[in-house]
């Protein structure tokens, strides 16, 4: 037996249409803790590989019902498989979870591909905390500065959370839940039956339009964006482990849940945007281009370096360190790295060799000029 869950945002508001009935959710606001940071934390995430994905641009049009078969989506490759968000120190996913991306000239269009036996869901507040469910999440920095990100978040009913980050939690981020994505379109396609613990599921399928338009205040690029250009995005699968009692689903108690990504964090805590995966935006239609390199990566991981030695500094003196030689990283000095005092706490700097600066603050924002 096979369900489609159609939806579409506007006004703040969703209409999802389920079996044949129209409900109207009206928003919520959630409260979301704060995020504990260690300099040990950037030990385990510093060194862990990026993903990478070539989004090309759709070449016909894309119906969004959840089912992922038009004629772009089986041009559009996979990403590699999920992997647990810590890495490879953790065990295979139990489930196999891969994304497409696409793009045109209104929308960038997500396509996932979840196998679950046991298909379940029971939010259906629109801006509900999805992730107490099996959710799906998406995380976009369009200028790949750590600051100013968009984070969306489905489950099985095609119920979604949208919400803004002017900065991680860690860095006393707040999340807007107020924030939501005009135009917005999503659909969910269920291979099995919804609740229904008596019989065996084969997988739920996402599909997701998001209007450039709606990414265009904080991205600080034009949009769509333009061939070669590369954005800071990931995802997450969140699933629990669950029981059946009285013929329903029940989560096993004092069990954490699961969490896979398309680009590993080393820790668990999506809102780390320096080590979400880069996805590269292509015109081409067919077939594949290779993914550019990155020249500024090793400038960021030596900037974050610093950033995370002075967290650890700070949380333990009050202060920051200005010079190179109290930070103790000695190819820092190499790299050409400069300190300099800010009102509200530093400034670390590197010359690239293309003529531009990145440079790193007290907050994390980290920027290419």
């Amino acid at each position: 037996m096979e369900k489609v869950f159609r939806g579409f945002y506007t006004r703040g508001r969703c209409f999802a249409g389920t079996a044949g009935c129209v409900l109207l959710l009206l928003c919520t606001a959630n409260t979301v803790l704060v995020q504990a940071d260690t300099y040990e934390d950037w030990q385990r995430m510093r060194d862990i590989p990026r993903s990478g994905y070539v989004a090309n641009r759709a070449g016909s049009r894309i119906e969004i019902d959840g089912r992922l078969d038009d004629a772009a989506w089986r041009e559009a490759v996979w990403s590699d498989r999920f992997q647990d968000i810590e890495g490879t120190v953790k065990p295979r996913p139990r489930f196999d979870t891969r994304v497409k991306m696409l793009w045109d000239r209104k929308y960038l269009y997500i396509g996932a591909f979840l196998p679950d036996p046991h298909i379940w869901g029971t939010l259906t507040e629109h801006d509900s905390v999805i992730f107490h469910d099996n959710d799906f999440e998406v995380f976009i920095d369009p200028d790949a500065d750590n600051h100013e990100y968009y984070e969306f978040e489905i489950n099985a009913l095609n119920t979604g959370w949208d919400l803004f980050l002017d900065k991680p939690y860690k860095d006393s981020g707040k999340a807007d839940n107020g924030w939501e994505i005009p135009g917005l379109k999503t659909a969910i396609h269920i291979e099995g039956t919804l609740n229904d613990p008596s019989d065996i599921d084969q997988y739920w399928s996402v599909e997701i339009a998001i209007p450039w338009k709606a990414l265009n205040r904080h991205a600080h690029h034009r949009y769509p964006p333009s061939a070669g250009e590369q954005w800071r995005i990931n995802f997450s699968r969140v699933q629990w482990q669950t029981t059946v009692e009285d013929g329903k689903y029940k989560k096993v108690p004092d069990v954490r849940e699961d969490n896979w990504v398309w680009s590993p964090q080393g820790i668990i805590d999506m809102h780390r945007p320096e080590k979400w995966g880069t996805v590269q935006f292509s015109t081409q239609q067919e077939g594949t281009v290779g993914l550019n390199p990155d020249m500024t990566e090793n400038a960021r991981k030596m900037l974050m370096e610093i950033y995370h030695k002075q967290r650890a500094n700070h949380r333990k003196t009050g202060a920051w360190w200005t010079t190179l030689e109290q930070l103790g990283i000695d190819s820092a000095k190499a790299a050409g790295v400069v300190i300099e005092q800010t009102e509200a706490g530093y400034r670390a700097k590197i010359s690239l060799a293309d003529g531009r600066t990145a440079c790193v603050t007290q907050d994390s924002r980290l920027r290419i000029k």
